[in-house]
Order: structure tokens, then sequence, then C-alpha cells
């Protein structure tokens, strides 16, 4: 039995959905007792157990809000090996293998101690967080407003993580392994600019603000401090060019190329509107 967490957010219900079109038998985890097929809240340790009852594999991923490993994540791999689960697929971040200060190093770190097979998923950033994070400027005025200086970002799209996440989780050879997840090309966001405004026919801008300006405009919209510190050091991450990596990955796992920023931009041109 698979145990999904983090099944409503952006990639769980991708996984979900290439599960359920699989038949692939599975249950998902939630952190409220009134949904998913199991309570699973990494902020109480008592329900670790129930959760992990007669489960083989587990789709892992952090709660961003949840920050501290030894309080939260420790605790639920330590039972996982007292489960004896099987295979744990993380959903980590490019670039925590080399920067060990980010959760997602540190949780990798505790798998690797546990000794259960794992599979490290790294994933580039979402072409879909333009649509959530920042669609209201995308919407109302056409603007991508994001610090990032000309630096370029390999976007990936997470429908394509979704189907290498329920792949890594079902076949063995991917266990032991880690991958780091891009798309096939690196692109500014004066290039991403382009292209929303190449197939939507309206005109779109890269604004590109200073870390200040983009600081109190998301403070004035009331966006908590935390998440606006990961966003400035995703963006300036981008801006010093570490998120350019294009790797095939990817593509290995698929079988296929993975989804272009422009037949994303197709797929939610009405979403811009």
């Amino acid at each position: 039995m698979i145990l999904i967490t983090g099944s409503t957010g952006n990639v769980g219900r991708e996984i979900v959905r290439n599960l359920q079109a699989e038949g692939i038998p599975f249950e998902t985890a939630s952190h409220r007792k009134d949904h998913g097929d199991r309570y699973l809240n990494f902020e109480d340790a008592s329900s670790f157990s129930g959760a992990l009852q007669g489960i083989d594999s587990v789709f892992l991923m952090r709660p961003p809000h949840l920050a501290d490993v030894n309080k939260y994540f420790r605790p639920f791999i330590e039972e996982a090996v007292k489960q004896r689960v099987q295979h744990i697929v993380f959903l980590s971040v490019l670039g925590a293998d080399k920067n060990k200060i980010v959760p997602h190093a540190k949780i990798e770190k505790v798998l690797l101690d546990s000794k259960i097979p794992y599979t490290f998923l790294r994933p580039s950033f979402f072409m879909q967080n333009l649509l959530t994070e920042h669609g209201e400027e995308l919407r109302k005025k056409h603007d991508i407003y994001v610090p990032a200086g000309k630096g370029k970002t390999s976007f990936i799209d997470v429908r394509d993580i979704g189907i290498a996440a329920m792949k890594t989780l079902i076949q063995e050879e991917h266990r032991g392994k880690s991958y780091d997840l891009t798309g096939s090309e690196a692109l500014s966001y004066r290039e991403v600019a382009d292209i929303f405004s190449r197939i939507t026919g309206e005109s779109f801008t890269y604004s590109n603000p200073s870390i200040l300006e983009f600081w109190n405009t998301y403070r004035k919209k009331g966006m908590s401090r935390d998440k606006i510190v990961v966003m400035v050091g995703i963006y300036t991450t981008a801006k010093i060019g570490f998120a350019k990596r294009v790797t095939s990955d990817l593509q290995d796992i698929l079988g296929h190329a993975p989804i272009t920023f422009e037949q994303f931009v197709r797929d939610n041109r009405d979403s811009l509107k």
C-alpha cells in the first residue's frame, strides 16, 4: 500500500490522478481527521503509528510551514523504520545536495541515516507557481513581479513531477537514487513574459523589482515574513545563476521530453484572463 502526503497540493494532486489512472491502490494522508484516508499531522506525533500501519511506500512532502526537522520529521521517519516501511519518495528541492541549510537537505540526511530505501526528487521552480503566487499581477497588470534580475530558471511543470513521482513509487529501479528534475530549457523572466505575450496575444511585462520593493509589496498584501524570505531566496538563487541548470533526469524517468513553458501557457491561457 502506498501513502500519499500532501495529496491536495499541486504535486500531490497530480500523483493521485496518475495513480488512479493506472489503477494502483493508494491512500491519502491529511492533517485533518475528517479528510483523507488516514490522519497524519506532523505536529501530532501520536498520529504517526496509525498513519503508517500496513504502509509499504510513502510519498513524503514537507508542509511549507514546518522547518524544524528534528521536531517534526525525524520522529516520523523513526516510526517508519519501526513500521518497516520499504520505500520513501521525498519531494526535495533542486540544490539540496549542496545547500545543507535548507530543511529539505536535513530531511534527506535523516532518511539516509534511517537506512530506509529512498528516492529523492529535487525539482526546479514550478511553472504553476507563477499562476498561484503571482497570478494577481499576471491577470490584473499583465506583469511578472519577481526580483530575479536577468537570471534564468529551468522551469518544470508539476504534471511532469506527478508522473515522475508515480513511477518512482511503483518501479523498484529508482530506489536509492536522487534525481535533479528540470525542464528542458532555462528561461529568463523577460523571456517568460515574451512567451506569455506571444501565446495570449496580449502584452506582458517583467518589472524586476528590487528586493526591498518586492518585500514591501507582499507585506502590504498580508503575506507572512517567513514566506517572503523563502520567495526572495528562490529569486535571488535565479538572479545569481544557480537556477539555470538543465538535466536529463526528468526525461529519463518520463521516457519523453518534459512539458515546455510554451505548452504550459497554452494549457493555462484561460486562467490568465
